[in-house]
Formats: C-alpha cells, sequence, structure tokens
C-alpha cells in the first residue's frame, strides 16, 4: 500500500480522482434528470393524449348538438311558411272578409252609440228598415222577378239582392 500512496498522494492524480468523482455525480445526476424527463415526457403526452379524446369527445357533443338544433330550426321554418299559407288561404276564403268587414262595423256602431246618442235611433231605424227590404226580397214578388230580370235584383239600391243572387 505504500506504492500506491505516493501515487495516490500525487496532486494530478488528487485533481483526477476528485474530477472523476465529480464527474460522476453529474453523471449520475443528468441520468435521473433524463430519467425524470423521460418520465414527466411521457406523463404529458398521456396526458394530452387524454385531453385530445376529452376534446374530441366535447366537439363531437357540440355538432351533434348544433345539427340538432339546425334540423329542428330547419323544420320549425317550414311549419311556419305552411302556417303561412294556410292562413292566407282561410284568410282568402269567401266569406272571410265579410265577416271580418261586419265585426269591424258592428265594433265601429258599438261605439257610435255610446258616442253619439242621437245616432242609435237613426241607425235603429235604418236598420229595421234594411230587415224589411230584405225580407221582401227574399220572399215576395221582388224576388221572382229578380230571378226573371236579373238585372233588377243587382241594382245598386238593393244590396241584398245582390247577396240573395249569390246564395241561389
Amino acid at each position: 500500500m505504500d506504492a500506491i500512496w505516493p501515487i495516490l498522494s500525487h496532486p494530478f492524480t488528487l485533481g483526477l480522482l476528485l474530477g472523476l468523482l465529480v464527474a460522476g455525480f453529474i453523471w449520475k445526476s443528468s441520468v435521473s434528470a433524463r430519467s425524470n424527463l423521460r418520465r414527466e415526457i411521457n406523463r404529458l403526452r398521456e396526458e394530452g393524449r387524454e385531453l385530445q379524446g376529452h376534446l374530441n369527445t366535447h366537439v363531437k357533443l357540440n355538432a351533434r348538438g348544433a345539427d340538432e338544433i339546425q334540423k329542428e330550426l330547419d323544420q320549425l321554418r317550414i311549419q311556419n311558411e305552411n302556417l303561412r299559407i294556410n292562413l292566407a288561404s282561410v284568410q282568402q276564403k269567401p266569406g272571410r272578409a265579410e265577416q271580418r268587414q261586419l265585426h269591424i262595423m258592428e265594433s265601429a256602431v258599438r261605439a257610435m252609440r255610446e258616442q253619439a246618442p242621437g245616432f242609435a235611433s237613426a241607425w235603429e231605424q235604418a236598420l229595421r228598415q234594411a230587415e224589411n227590404e230584405y225580407e221582401e226580397a227574399s220572399h215576395g214578388l221582388k224576388k221572382l222577378v229578380r230571378r226573371v230580370i236579373p238585372a233588377i235584383g243587382t241594382s245598386a239600391a238593393n244590396p241584398a239582392g245582390s247577396e240573395e243572387k249569390e246564395h241561389d
């Protein structure tokens, strides 16, 4: 051992051993750091795959929901258009415009009865006279004359005659 001691006590050998010892610690530290980095990279890759899967699932659900909403919106648009067409056709049926006009006139008459004191009696007289003319036109000689000579039944003085002609 005496022969090894003078070699070990040489400053070059001491420096070399000390350098190798530091290099060994650095190498061991780098190996463990590299191992930790590999584990961290693998963990992050796995987490990335998991997040990508969640994102794909979320995007698919959102796309499916958007498709369903779009289909429902299209169906509602079609249904709305059908209802609009049906409403327009119902409003165009014969008698609907007359019923609407009658309703408007009835509302106006009610308002006039409330607002104008002399209107009610004049209105009732005119209404009774119109009813009598209508009854005469639909049951008597006027009806026969109107059927024989259609021009008399459609005069402007007798609006009930034109109405009766539509129903005959």
